[in-house]
């Protein structure tokens, strides 16, 4: 078979920065969701651990000041 018969085929050279293009794009969209859904877990985490540690605040206030006695002076 000679090489004439046959059809060659040339890529445009416009089409691969138009991929690598929509790659990039795809490729920041996708980081920037993850980030977000990063940030939102620890949003939320934060969230939970404030309220557990106000909660723990609350409890030890109305605890009795076992410190207070030690440091009492005496008064003579």
């Amino acid at each position: 078979m000679p090489l004439q018969n046959h059809r060659w085929f040339l890529p445009s050279i416009h089409a691969e920065p138009e991929l690598f293009e929509i790659y990039r794009s795809t490729h920041q969209f996708y980081q920037e969701v993850h980030s977000r859904e990063a940030h939102d877990r620890h949003c939320e985490w934060y969230g939970e651990v404030s309220e557990q540690n106000r909660r723990e605040l609350e409890k030890m206030r109305g605890d009795i000041n076992v410190f207070s006695w030690f440091r009492r002076r005496s008064e003579d």
